[in-house]
């Protein structure tokens, strides 16, 4: 029992600063995902828009997804740093595709057409997982 809480002891701050340091990235990830939308998903949020919140769920989501794998493969904090930093640029720049090649979903999601947020979240969580994989190797 004696090494169980040595590890615990030992291993526990190490877990805190990576879960802080990935939560730190999905916090920037989403920051960044909102400037590079031409909607704003908080916004339309408070505003009861419930597609804006489909959206705006699978895109985080979309986020953490490669993020926290990035964590579970990584040897150390800057490896985390490094893939996440790798994985919240490939999600982000596949988010801004998928806006630019579905031009009008940015209207869509704004007047609440509830399909268009379904699809979008989709197409990011698949994203997501293709990203994932492909970090995890």
């Amino acid at each position: 029992m004696e090494a169980v809480i040595t590890s615990l002891l030992s291993g526990f701050p190490v877990l805190m600063v990576h879960i802080a340091v990935t939560l730190a990235m999905l916090a920037g990830g989403i920051a960044l995902y909102q400037l590079i939308t031409p909607h704003h998903e908080f916004s339309l949020i408070r505003a009861n828009n419930v597609a804006a919140a489909i959206s705006l769920a699978g895109a985080v989501f979309g986020l953490a997804v490669p993020l926290a794998v990035s964590m579970a493969t990584s040897v150390n904090v800057w490896d985390i740093v490094v893939w996440g930093a790798v994985a919240l640029l490939i999600q982000l720049l596949t988010f801004w595709v998928v806006d630019l090649v579905l031009r009008d979903l940015s209207r869509r999601i704004e007047q609440g057409e509830i399909g268009a947020a379904i699809f979008v979240a989709g197409v990011k969580l698949a994203a997501a997982a293709i990203n994932a994989a492909a970090i995890a190797g």
